[in-house]
């Protein structure tokens, strides 16, 4: 059988022909470059950021700025990737800001070209796009030198009342803080929940203190201290709160058309026995109603009514579980009575 043999092959052309026809291909799809608007763009402090300046945006000394609107531009492919990404939320354009990279060294206001900042970015390159237009073009970086002081560190509760621990250790730190800060200002906070004040209860703790900049920037100590908090039974004391204040929990539906009668009042208003700190106490008589009665429209259908009192703790001591009831609960019976209207 013979033998078939290729000649004249032109292997050189053939492979021209095909990089001719690829990049008509990339051509095209570069020619048809579209253009998309984000409006969800924020610039932010990078957490690399020299501890001794604070770093800011505006005269507001935000630690974050948002941009108004970027236009991106790309070939229609990539736009549409970015357009799906961000729409599933895959994608948060967050662009982060190292004074340093930026050639900002020195305290002061600093001019930020947004536009060229962002084009700048890994993660507008990545994407294959270039950043068009931005709104604004232009921000003042602000940047304040810090100056290191020895802070006392103090414990609060989730609603920034403080807390008397029993020892914390180290019981001061030394941060960067704004030179103007003398005084009760030299505070390192700790912020405990509820859960983390039981468990410093038991055993030492451990926690980051922290420090409130100007502009809401939180700025985290270099290391956690430990926090034990008293145990719970040397905190809270027996007392008994001899006169009681009833008041009333009524709808606008009842208010004026019916008279609430408790017929067991003495036993509703009677002392009540709790468990609580001394100030807890002392804010509990204080309150204006010490238990109240919480009334339904739909007690109008029945002869008589039960139902348990509520005892109007004060919110911040029981948050703190500084203020207990240590007795059970006193069950109201009570019923509605029409109130007749008056003759004209």
């Amino acid at each position: 059988m013979p033998r078939k043999v290729f000649k004249n092959i032109k292997y050189g052309k053939i492979a021209i022909v095909i990089f001719i026809t690829v990049l008509i291909w990339v051509w095209a799809d570069l020619a048809l470059d579209e253009k998309h608007s984000v409006s969800d763009v924020t610039i932010k402090v990078a957490k690399s950021t020299d501890r001794s300046l604070l770093v800011s945006f505006t005269d507001e000394y935000l630690s974050s700025f948002s941009i108004g609107n970027v236009v991106l531009k790309g070939p229609a492919s990539k736009i549409a990737d970015v357009r799906r990404e961000l729409n599933v939320g895959l994608l948060e354009f967050e662009f982060f800001l190292d004074p340093q990279a930026e050639a900002m060294t020195e305290p002061g206001a600093h001019p930020l070209n947004i536009p060229a900042f962002l084009r700048k970015s890994d993660q507008i390159k990545k994407h294959g796009l270039i950043v068009e237009t931005c709104e604004p073009e232009n921000v003042i970086v602000n940047l304040v030198k810090l100056v290191k002081r020895s802070l006392t560190v103090q414990c609060f509760d989730e609603s920034r009342i403080p807390l008397k621990a029993e020892s914390i250790e180290p019981s001061k730190v030394d941060m960067f803080v704004p030179e103007d800060w003398q005084g009760e200002k030299l505070i390192a906070n700790l912020l405990l929940a509820p859960r983390e004040i039981n468990q410093a209860r038991l055993l030492a703790i451990e926690k980051i203190p922290y420090i409130e900049l100007p502009g809401g920037q939180n700025r985290k100590a270099a290391n956690p201290v430990e926090i034990k908090m008293p145990p719970a039974e040397e905190r809270l004391k027996d007392y008994t709160i001899t006169t009681a204040t009833l008041g009333l929990s009524v709808s606008e539906n009842l208010q004026g058309k019916y008279k609430v009668q408790v017929t067991n009042l003495n036993e509703v208003i009677s002392p009540i026995a709790v468990r609580a700190t001394p100030e807890a106490k002392q804010a509990y008589e204080s309150m204006r109603y010490q238990v109240i009665l919480e009334i339904d429209d739909k007690d109008i259908k029945n002869e008589e009514c039960r139902r348990e009192i509520v005892y109007n703790f004060p919110e911040e001591f029981i948050s703190r579980e500084e203020l207990v009831l240590n007795q059970t609960p006193v069950q109201a019976r009570f019923k509605l009575v029409p109130i007749s209207p008056e003759p004209e």
